[in-house]
């Protein structure tokens, strides 16, 4: 059984401490819901998990095998979906989700996945239809859709409910039970509540480093 973990991270944004001795532990078919104000390292501990970030002191492990010994293999066993907008304006909807596919499947593999994706989603309708045409809430299926297309064991979410109606949320709750059932990870930041089974939860205003008066003004 896979296990991903993190032992005393400290993450380092600027010159600021964002948090500090963050430990977790996930195993397969877990889930970790991340919390906490903004600006208390959500975000920056999904990026951290992806490796791209690097943690300013402490370890994340594979199995017990240090991420950042291959950052490669960990690349390779993983989706980050983030805040930004990673549509291609010019290529299709199809062609988008396409190319995250074709990083792991070759050819018509690729473009089959891809429809299946779409699919799932609700958007298969839309495949032929170019990146800059679509909604906000389009967008982000369009970005979801890359964590079916491309399977991979461990999805590091960042807000995924963003711009979601609650039908298209059903249908991600649906597939992130889906993912955990086979043995897969989820790792979720969300200031919403979502439907998900036997999750643990992680605080990260109990890791943020209070600041001094000093580093404040700066």
């Amino acid at each position: 059984m896979s296990v991903f973990s993190g032992k005393n991270l400290i993450c380092v944004r600027g010159e600021r401490t964002v948090f500090a001795g963050l430990d977790f532990s996930l195993e397969a078919g877990g889930a970790l819901v991340l919390i906490g104000h903004n600006g208390s390292g959500k975000s920056s501990l999904l990026r951290l998990m992806s490796g791209l970030l690097k943690p300013a002191s402490g370890t994340l492990s594979w199995d017990g095998e240090e991420t950042g010994e291959d950052p490669e293999a960990h690349g390779g066993r993983l989706h980050y979906v983030g805040h930004h907008d990673a549509v291609k304006p010019v290529l299709s909807v199809v062609e988008n989700v396409s190319f995250w596919a074709s990083l792991r499947n070759g050819g018509a593999a690729a473009n089959e996945a891809a429809r299946a994706a779409l699919d799932a989603f609700g958007i298969g309708h839309l495949c032929d239809v170019p990146g800059r045409f679509l909604s906000a809430g389009q967008k982000r299926r369009v970005n979801l859709a890359r964590i079916l297309a491309a399977p991979a064991p461990l999805w590091l979410l960042d807000e995924p409910t963003t711009a979601l109606d609650r039908q298209t949320i059903a249908a991600l709750e649906a597939t992130i039970a889906r993912h955990r059932t086979g043995g897969g990870m989820v790792v979720i930041s969300t200031h919403s509540d979502m439907e998900l089974d036997a999750f643990q939860v992680l605080d990260l205003a109990d890791y943020t480093v209070r600041q001094t008066g000093l580093e404040q003004a700066s």
